[in-house]
Order: structure tokens, then sequence, then C-alpha cells
């Protein structure tokens, strides 16, 4: 399930990135961006319908209050990925003069997405806290969420596009870059002050220093960025793959984070994993499910975008 939420996050964070970023450039770039993310956006949701089914068959429990709690922001984050969904198709086929309408969907349902999955995950770290404190941080990991999917989304295009979008793209990613430095260092600073368990299990040796590798890293990550971005005119050809997996690391290490300071609640100081599993009947079945749905699921994705690497062209439908 952990994976699952982990693969999610990565890759349909990059394709809601050059959604976000769509409307930053003219039509002709939008075309080739929106090519870049055709042949494996949809495919990218998969992992968020098989980590919320692991959560409802293996946490019966927790589904249910987790999903409560989440109501509002949940439904509002589908609305949003349908309207993606429609305006994609749309924005290729309907009239001309209706295709920058359906720009504005695509960009808006992609935003709004990404708002209500930094809303949901700021709610989940709080624990559902219902004062204006625990509203507040999540506010503002939900702010923050879409600008670390547009540095995803910018280092994708870095990787699939080539001339004035990649220099355009490039410019993209050194403008979020530290921007989601700013977010993770914020949301890092604010995570402990809503839970004692957490900032124990941060600051207590020797976690302190079991835990310190994954700021060190991260802050790495963020610095190799920045260089390749800064010297990229001058970058050879096979490193216009690093800023990606960078970020792709920023992202993990962040999560991983945040699995490691809830552990081992799925809902903080109310219900763990324990309280909230299924029967060990179900807990096997499922099990044996996931070892035979995941690698599957790992195959054919991995095969689809090695089929579809290299640069992206202009967009054609025959």
């Amino acid at each position: 399930m952990g994976l699952s939420f982990l693969l999610y996050v990565v890759l349909d964070g990059y394709d809601l990135g050059v959604g976000i970023l769509l409307r930053r450039t003219h039509d002709a770039h939008q075309d080739v961006m929106v090519a870049s993310i055709g042949p494996f956006w949809d495919a990218n949701e998969t992992w968020l319908v098989l980590a919320v089914g692991l959560l409802l068959v293996a946490f019966p429990y927790a589904h249910g209050v987790v999903l409560t709690e989440l109501y509002l922001p949940a439904t509002l984050m589908l609305m949003f990925l349908i309207l993606r969904g429609v305006s994609f198709d749309f924005r290729a086929k309907a009239n001309i003069t209706q295709k920058p309408l359906w720009n504005l969907m695509f960009f808006s349902g992609s935003l709004g997405a990404s708002l209500m999955q930094g809303l949901m995950i700021g709610r989940v770290v709080v624990g559902f806290d219902s004062g204006w404190q625990g509203w507040l941080f999540s506010s503002i990991v939900a702010l923050f969420l879409p600008v670390g999917y547009s540095l995803l989304g910018a280092c994708w295009l870095i990787m699939k596009t080539e001339g004035d979008l990649q220099k355009q793209a490039v410019h993209w990613a050194q403008k979020s870059l530290w921007l989601s430095a700013c977010g993770i260092a914020v949301v890092s600073i604010a995570t402990p002050w809503f839970s004692q368990d957490i900032f124990h299990k941060w600051f207590s040796l020797p976690n302190f220093f079991w835990l310190s590798p994954i700021p060190l890293v991260t802050l790495l990550l963020f610095i190799l960025i920045h260089k390749v971005l800064s010297d990229f005119d001058h970058a050879h050809y096979h490193a216009q793959w690093i800023p990606f997996a960078s970020t792709v690391g920023i992202f993990w290490l962040a999560l991983i984070g945040i699995a490691y300071s809830l552990f081992p609640y799925l809902v903080v100081g109310q219900i763990n994993i324990w309280q909230a599993a299924a029967s060990t009947d179900s807990l096997w079945m499922i099990f044996w499910g996931a070892i035979v749905v995941l690698p599957l699921i790992l195959a054919y994705t991995a095969y689809s975008y090695k089929v579809f690497w290299g640069k992206a062209e202009d967009l054609k439908y025959y």
C-alpha cells in the first residue's frame, strides 16, 4: 500500500505538474506538453486505485474513518480528475475556437486535484485536528504540493522535449526549485508541533541520528538539481534525466519521512495498524492478491515507458 502511494505521487505528480504549467506557454508548445504525458497519464492513476483498494480490504476500520474525514476533499479531487480527463480528450477534438477553454479546464483540473491532495496529506499528518492550527497547516501543504508537482512536471519536460520548450522547462524548474525546498522546510518544521509522538520520534536519541540522512540527502539533491539547471546550456545530453530523477528522490524521501513519523498509526493518536487490520484470512487473501497484481502493474508500466521513451513529438490524431 505504501509503495502504491509512493508511485502514485511521483507518476501522477509529474503529469499533474505538466497540466499546471500548461497555460504558461503558447499553443504549439502546449500540444507537445500534452503529447509528452499522453501515453502515461491515465495509467499513472492506477496506483491510487490500488492503494485505496488495499486500504479498504486490509484496514477497513481506518478506511471508514479516513474517508469520512476526507469526504469533501476526496470528492472534489475526483471531480477535478474527471474534468482533467475530459479536457485531455476534448482539447484535441473540439472546434479550434474551443481549444483555449479546454486548455483552461485541463489546467484547472490539474491544479484543483493537486490542491485537494495536499489538503488531504495535511489533514492526515495532523490527525484530522479540527482547530485553526490544523487547518492552517493543511492549507500550507495544499499550497506547496502544486509547486512540487510543477517542479516534477518541469523536470519531466526537460527530459521529454527539446529546443525552446525545453529552455522554458528549465526556467520553470529553476523558479519552482527553491520554493519547493521552502515548502518542505516549512512542513518539516511544523509537523512535530502537532504531535508529541512525532516530536519524540524525530528528536530523541538515537532516532535523531538514524533520521538525519533524510534531510541531508534531500538538501544535496536540491543542490544537485540547482547545479545541473544552472549549467544546463553546457550539460551533456545524457544528463537531462538528472533533475527529474533527483526530484523523484526528494519526493520519495519526503514521503518516507512522513511514513516513519506516522507509523504505526493510520490515524495519528487514534487508530494504529493493528487496531484497524482486517481478519487474518482477509489479510492473507489481499497479500497474495497484491503479490500477483503488483508485479503485473510494474511490468506493464515499465514496458509502456520503454515503448514511449524518447523525445515527445507534436500531438497528432488520425
